[in-house]
C-alpha cells in the first residue's frame, strides 16, 4: 500500500465513523504498524491546514478526527438547523476548571475547593458535553468520578490535557488574593445584615 493509499484509508475510515478514532484501530484497520500510520495521519494534518480547505484532521487523546474549521461555524449550523449555544458562567467555568486540573474528581472534592455546592454547574457540564462520568470511588456511596471529554479538548483547542496552560506563582497569589478579597466582602456585607 502506497503513501497515497493509506491516506485515502485513513481518510475514508475518519469521514465514514465522524467520532474520534484510536490510532491503534487506524492502524489495526488498514493493516499498516502504528509509527507509520501517525506519520501519515501527521503529513495528512499538514495537507488539511491549508486555508483553501473547510475541514481539518485534530488529535484529541491519542485519536484522530475529521471536523470543520470553526471559521465555517455558521455555515455549518445553518445547513444542519442546530446551533449549540453554551452558557458558560463563572460558576461552570470555575468548576470546569477544577474538574480539568484536578481529573477525576468527585463533586464533593469540587465543593470543597469551591466552598459551596456544585449540582448545577456539574449537571450544565454533563449536558454541554464538556465532563463525564470516570468511574466511581470505592467508597461508602460509591461516589463519581468526573473528568473532562473528547469534545472539552475539541472545543478549547488541546490534544490532551496536558496542554493545559500551568498556573504559575504569580497567578496562584493573585488567585489567592482574589478570594481572600471576596470572602472579606461577603463576610463585611454579611454582618451589616442584621
Amino acid at each position: 500500500m502506497n503513501v497515497n493509499d493509506i491516506k485515502a484509508s485513513i481518510e475514508a475510515i475518519l469521514f465514514s465513523l465522524g467520532n474520534a478514532v484510536e490510532l491503534s484501530k487506524i492502524a489495526e484497520v488498514i493493516e499498516v504498524d502504528k509509527d507509520t500510520t501517525k506519520k501519515v495521519i501527521h503529513q495528512m494534518m499538514d495537507d488539511y491546514s491549508d486555508e483553501s480547505r473547510g475541514i481539518h484532521l485534530i488529535e484529541l487523546a491519542g485519536s484522530f478526527q475529521l471536523c470543520s474549521k470553526k471559521e465555517y461555524y455558521e455555515h455549518v449550523s445553518r445547513a444542519t438547523h442546530k446551533t449549540i449555544k453554551f452558557e458558560l458562567t463563572e460558576v461552570v467555568i470555575e468548576t470546569l476548571s477544577i474538574i480539568a486540573y484536578k481529573q477525576p474528581v468527585t463533586k464533593l472534592h469540587i465543593e470543597k475547593i469551591r466552598g459551596v455546592k456544585s449540582d448545577h454547574a456539574v449537571n450544565k457540564l454533563v449536558e454541554y458535553g464538556l465532563i463525564e462520568e470516570k468511574g466511581r470511588v470505592d467508597a461508602p456511596g460509591r461516589p463519581i468520578l468526573f473528568g473532562t471529554t473528547e469534545a472539552f479538548l475539541r472545543n478549547f483547542g488541546l490534544t490532551t490535557t496536558d496542554d493545559l496552560p500551568l498556573i504559575g506563582e504569580n497567578q496562584l497569589e493573585s488567585i489567592k488574593n482574589e478570594v481572600e478579597k471576596e470572602l472579606q466582602l461577603s463576610f463585611d456585607d454579611s454582618d451589616g445584615e442584621e
